[in-house]
């Protein structure tokens, strides 16, 4: 049961492609689709936060690293939940000392979240080795390569976006 469990993210509901390559290229996709759900756990585990928590306080880090100024209304958008929902990751990753609510400059009945040192220190910690092996894999590519699979991944990419 476990092996089934393990290898249904290597699965596809469709027709194979017809070709051995584009066979191959599916399933290292597929892999790699399961790479990636294996890291976004361990980085949960990592974190003890919740997937919500972890994806918010993602957010804040990099609109802090852009200038961006983030505030509650902003991260409903980005999360895609409500605005309870957003009430409550605020108010676990403040008490953790990972959000601080800083005053808006002009409403006072607004204020931005701004991640703390700590919280930046703890998504780079999380995530660095984790993007560290892509680029270096990314970085071994030559130039032809490179411009090959961004082209594929890119027309995968758009194909998926197209479905209703």
């Amino acid at each position: 049961m476990q092996n089934i469990i393990l290898n249904e993210s290597e699965h596809l509901y469709a027709a194979g492609p017809a070709s051995d390559t584009g066979r191959a290229l599916s399933a290292a996709l597929l892999r790699l689709r399961r790479a990636e759900h294996q890291q976004e756990a361990r980085s949960l585990g990592i974190s003890g936060l919740s997937d919500l928590d972890l994806r918010a306080l993602r957010y804040l880090v990099q609109a802090s690293r852009d200038g961006r100024n983030i505030g509650p209304k902003d991260l409903i958008g980005m999360l895609g939940t409500s605005s309870a929902n957003v009430t409550n990751v605020v108010e676990r990753l403040v008490q953790r000392g990972l959000v601080t609510r800083d005053e808006h400059p002009t409403d006072r009945r607004a204020h931005y979240l701004r991640p703390t040192d700590l919280a930046v220190a703890e998504v780079d910690a999380i995530f660095l080795r984790h993007h560290e092996a892509l680029v270096s894999e990314i970085d071994a590519l030559d130039q032809t390569e490179a411009a090959v699979a961004a082209r594929v991944l890119e027309r995968l990419t758009n194909a998926l976006n197209a479905l209703d």
